[in-house]
């Protein structure tokens, strides 16, 4: 069984965490449209193409942000792990747990894509909350039974074996020649169109369905590994805590690119290169946001990004059910028509994230939060 520190453990919650969570929520909650907004107003109209997420194969700004929001779950466990054993919880308990957690988030997955209209002849089966909690939960069990080198050993595994697999199993009565990274020639894409009866995000593909589950389950690890380092040797932050997430960046990184020669980076299809080199800037991100916030104590700043990361899965599904654009309209609408036209765009787009953070804002103030 993994091993835990002998000494009782101390209770802590990473401010840099919650911080980047919030960072990388932002872009969710209306910043990828800010953003853009912006760069349009001021003639760079094609600015979208390169910062929202890449066509097929390559990598743009916006393909990090759903591998880091699971690389910081990821983060968090370790720490929770610990709690949960501090009050007496057998990792029987714990292996529970995990199910319930991931068995709930693949069900407000499946209300995002439209569950309660009972439509289920046309539900999209996959979704971004879905994958989070059935690779969450499989990571969280390897970690309860594998100690850190049996558990690289099944990341390394995961990842040759995808690749070797993606290369070898093609998907059946594609055209020749056969391409295995392409919506057409890859098995998981084939599995997506066929069992699915076609509902798929894509016409050819759908970018949380079969062909990334596994390399998604390793983003999640990595994940945990980054909170290994932090809970080495006690709470303390510590810039050499800081220095060793930097080189497991640097090092994912290296090796995602390497990979790329042969596997293309491709966040549709999660592929091995992608989730290294996105594995590589999560590493990066949260060493940064590590070192500012929790080492040198520097934390003013982040109260803006706490509020929205403390409750990062709430503006996720609160975007789905409440008007957040007609309030937004009713309070900026006249303000925004007031300013030229290529900057009105930019006005409701503040409008819109100051709507969703005073939401936010509220219930952070009487300290609800929405606990999966």
């Amino acid at each position: 069984m993994n091993s835990e520190n002998k000494e009782t453990v101390k209770t802590v919650r990473l401010a840099s965490l919650d911080a980047l969570r919030g960072f990388d929520m932002l872009f969710i909650m209306g910043g990828e449209g800010l953003v853009c907004a912006i760069a349009a107003a001021l003639g760079f109209a094609e600015f979208h193409e390169a910062f929202g997420h890449a066509k097929w194969h390559g990598l743009h700004f916006m393909d990090i942000i759903f591998p880091l929001f699971l690389f910081m779950a990821g983060v968090s466990f370790p720490f929770s792990l610990a709690k949960s054993r501090e009050r007496g919880l057998g990792d029987g308990r714990i292996a529970l747990k995990s199910l319930k957690r991931g068995l709930i988030l693949v069900l407000l997955g499946l209300c995002c894509e439209k569950l309660l209209s009972f439509n289920f002849a046309h539900l999209r089966v996959w979704s971004v909350l879905g994958r989070i909690g059935i690779a969450w939960m499989v990571a969280s069990w390897l970690y309860l039974v594998f100690g850190v080198k049996a558990r690289l050993g099944i990341a390394v595994a995961i990842l040759a074996g995808v690749t070797v697999g993606t290369i070898f199993i093609t998907a059946p009565g594609a055209a020749a020649p056969v391409d295995p990274f392409s919506p057409e020639g890859n098995f998981g894409c084939w599995l997506d169109r066929t069992l699915t009866g076609g509902h798929t995000y894509r016409t050819l593909f759908d970018p949380e369905g079969f062909a990334g589950i596994l390399p998604a389950i390793v983003t999640a690890m990595l994940g945990m590994f980054a909170g290994e380092v932090v809970r080495r040797g006690g709470s303390a932050a510590t810039s050499r805590k800081a220095l060793d997430l930097f080189s497991c960046g640097i090092a994912s990184l290296v090796l995602g690119f390497a990979l790329s020669l042969v596997f293309p980076i491709n966040k549709a299809l999660w592929s091995p290169s992608f989730t290294l080199v996105a594995g590589g800037i999560s590493f990066l991100l949260f060493a940064l946001f590590y070192w500012i916030v929790d080492v040198l104590n520097f934390r003013r700043w982040t109260f803006f990004f706490t509020v929205i990361g403390m409750n990062s899965i709430t503006i996720y599904m609160a975007q789905r059910v409440i008007g957040f654009r007609v309030a937004r309209d009713f309070l900026f609408g006249g303000l925004a028509s007031l300013f030229p036209e290529a900057w009105s765009p930019v006005v409701l787009q503040i409008g819109y994230i100051a709507v969703c953070w005073l939401f936010l804002y509220f219930l952070h103030r009487k300290g609800v939060y929405l606990k999966v």
